[in-house]
């Protein structure tokens, strides 16, 4: 099975992996940071979002056509497009808040540079991560080919402020996933 294939499974089989607490986390954090627009990367079918407000300016990209879909029928008031992190189709400082959840595990080494660069482009205000953890990078799974991640790392070179990087406590998230989260000078 192809990694786009998985994707598209996982956003057919969407329900099954909706978690409600972190749909919440993410809009208490959105609503606590006073960000009227927010843009998901990586969305899939849009589960991280169905708490939001439909007078927000919500977005999601994925690439994946069953993915955005999906999305569009479960949210019709929200914005989605397919689209690559590497090529985010969102002008420069658009959203408020723009985050992924998981979505750096799956990439490839060589493309993390190129992805920070689009989420700090696009990002007015704040950027956050969740990913799964892993000081070393080492690979997590081989199908699909997951790593864990030090997001952190990453936006060192960035000019950010990094309020938090902690790890998601297990009633939220039971991956033991990361989350890093960054305020853009």
């Amino acid at each position: 099975m192809s990694a786009l294939d998985y994707w598209d499974q996982y956003a057919l089989e969407h329900q099954k992996h909706y978690n409600y607490e972190m749909a919440k986390f993410i809009h208490d954090l959105s609503i606590s940071l006073r960000t009227p627009n927010i843009l998901e990367v990586g969305c899939s079918a849009g589960n991280d979002l169905t708490l939001f407000s439909e007078e927000l300016g919500v977005s999601g990209i994925d690439i994946s056509d069953i993915a955005i879909a999906k999305a569009q029928e479960n949210l019709p008031k929200f914005d989605f497009k397919k689209a690559s992190i590497s090529s985010i189709p969102f002008v420069n400082d658009s959203a408020d808040l723009v985050f992924t959840r998981n979505l750096f595990n799956y990439l490839d080494s060589d493309m993390i540079k190129n992805a920070t660069d689009e989420l700090f482009r696009v990002s007015k205000k704040y950027i956050f991560n969740i990913e799964l953890f892993s000081e070393n990078e080492e690979k997590i799974s081989d199908s699909p080919l997951t790593f864990g991640r030090n997001m952190k790392n990453y936006w060192m070179d960035y000019k950010v402020k990094i309020i938090s990087n902690v790890d998601m406590h297990e009633e939220i998230d039971p991956k033991k996933s990361r989350f890093t989260l960054l305020k853009k000078l």
